[in-house]
């Protein structure tokens, strides 16, 4: 029985070693970018006050004659997407592309200047958004985030095996023992900060996953359903609304991702005969008809309005609010006004309640200060855990050998291990591809080449 356990210790320590040896520098990654990204709505009007914020009028510009300011200063641009004022001392904003760069210009909605421009995707939230997401290199980034995300769910796993005290005393298992020095003060602070951020940990890894390319797809499929009373009668499109959602913008709840987008209705009466094809016309519903629809649904502030690209387009009014239980997306015929569709809190599904609840609660959007807190205190036991664990790891390392812990050779059939290891392979598909590739390597390569230093 004793072999038993030591040898199961020795094989959850080996897959807990491979596991950090891949994840820290993401965790790292995540944790940095992540904390960059919690405090949005501090830095912002510190680092851009003077584009962000104006002086209150008593009348403000039409929305299309804000929109008219934009185009006479970039008349060969295609806009794409404007942002309403969110308060009475808010500028508005316009989403463009210009020369081959998305630039976000800032106008005043009293007075009509234009404040200035920025480059929507390279300044410091669009870059750690897209750190963040992707490692700005598309969808391998997104790939290799997600799998790093499953291979650190594992590592929680086989962390929590290791911590068990198995009759020990709490000092080491639930608080460090700080007058200790060397290797078994960082090994006291890396299991004890794992132990209590275990749980955070877990819920900050699968809420974040919902968003990723494969499993996140995967999960919305799954999950994200709506009423099909919603879309009779409403021509659709084969594209979904996630076409909206890019690594450093986010247009659409995780909720809408998954629906169709509809279709502006019989278009060709607003166009001239055989121009069809030719390219999208002017939409013939105004700016300003279009604010005043999201008002009168009353639309949470902060909302988006993205424009129609082509003929058959719609423009969507989106908010990705703090409370999910404000979120809505209207989709609105470019040609009558007519709503085509208007998703609330109250269509989303238990599933979509809970998974919005989460990235709000995982963007530290939820619940104010007290929210980024607890979750910045979450990315600092992120970024401890990591350190340490590289630290043991140095301590322990075998001159000239990288210190893989030794595996036994008579090793239990532990059944509850295989159906742990089996679980999180068929949930985490990419994990267990990977899991396959380096048990392959560890058994043909890594058991003979590598040193295996003695515990």
């Amino acid at each position: 029985m004793t072999t038993q356990k030591i040898s199961f210790y020795n094989l959850a320590w080996r897959w807990h070693f491979y596991a950090g040896l891949f994840v820290a520098p993401f965790m790292v990654l995540l944790a940095l970018t992540g904390i960059i990204y919690l405090f949005k709505p501090q830095l912002d009007p510190l680092m851009y006050g003077n584009l962000l914020k104006v002086p209150a009028a008593e009348h403000a510009l039409t929305a299309d004659e804000q929109l008219q300011r934009a185009q006479a200063a970039y008349p060969q641009a295609a806009i794409s997407k404007y942002l309403p004022p969110a308060d009475a001392t808010s500028s508005a904003q316009f989403v463009l592309h210009n020369d081959g760069r998305e630039v976000t210009v800032f106008v005043d909605p009293y007075r009509g200047t234009l404040l200035g421009e920025q480059d929507a995707k390279y300044n410091l939230q669009a870059i750690a958004r897209a750190l963040h997401g992707e490692l700005m290199i598309g969808t391998t980034g997104d790939r290799l985030i997600e799998l790093a995300a499953g291979w650190a769910v594992m590592l929680v796993v086989s962390g929590l095996y290791l911590w068990w005290p198995r009759g020990k005393s709490s000092a080491g298992v639930l608080w460090p023992r700080l007058q200790s020095r060397g290797r078994l003060f960082w090994r006291d602070l890396h299991a004890v900060v794992g132990f209590w951020g275990a749980a955070f940990l877990l819920v900050m890894l699968l809420s974040g996953m919902t968003w990723t390319g494969f499993w996140g797809k995967q999960y919305a499929d799954l999950w994200n359903s709506f009423p099909a009373a919603m879309w009779n009668n409403v021509p659709q499109s084969d594209q979904q609304a996630r076409i909206l959602n890019t690594a450093s913008q986010q247009t659409v709840p995780w909720a809408m991702e998954n629906t169709p987008m509809p279709m502006s209705g019989d278009h060709a009466e607003h166009m001239n005969h055989g121009a069809m094809h030719a390219g999208p016309a002017a939409p013939t519903v105004s700016l300003q008809h279009v604010v005043d629809l999201a008002n009168a649904s009353k639309v949470e502030p902060g909302y988006s309005i993205t424009f129609p690209t082509t003929a058959t387009g719609v423009f969507t009014v989106a908010v990705f609010a703090n409370d999910p239980r404000f979120d809505a997306t209207l989709h609105v015929d470019q040609y009558t006004g007519k709503v085509l569709a208007d998703v609330r809190w109250e269509h989303y599904n238990l599933v979509a309640r809970a998974t919005e609840t989460g990235v709000m609660l995982h963007e530290g959007k939820m619940f104010g200060w007290v929210n980024q807190l607890i979750v910045l205190l979450i990315c600092l036991m992120i970024l401890l855990s990591a350190v340490s664990g590289v630290v043991i790891w140095w301590k322990r390392r075998p001159q000239g050998g990288l210190g893989v812990p030794p595996l036994k050779h008579d090793l239990p059939k532990w059944k509850t291990a295989m159906v742990i290891m089996l679980g999180l392979a068929l949930i985490f598909p990419l994990v267990g591809a990977s899991l396959i590739l380096v048990w392959v390597l560890d058994r043909l390569v890594l058991s003979h080449f590598l040193a295996a230093d003695p515990r």
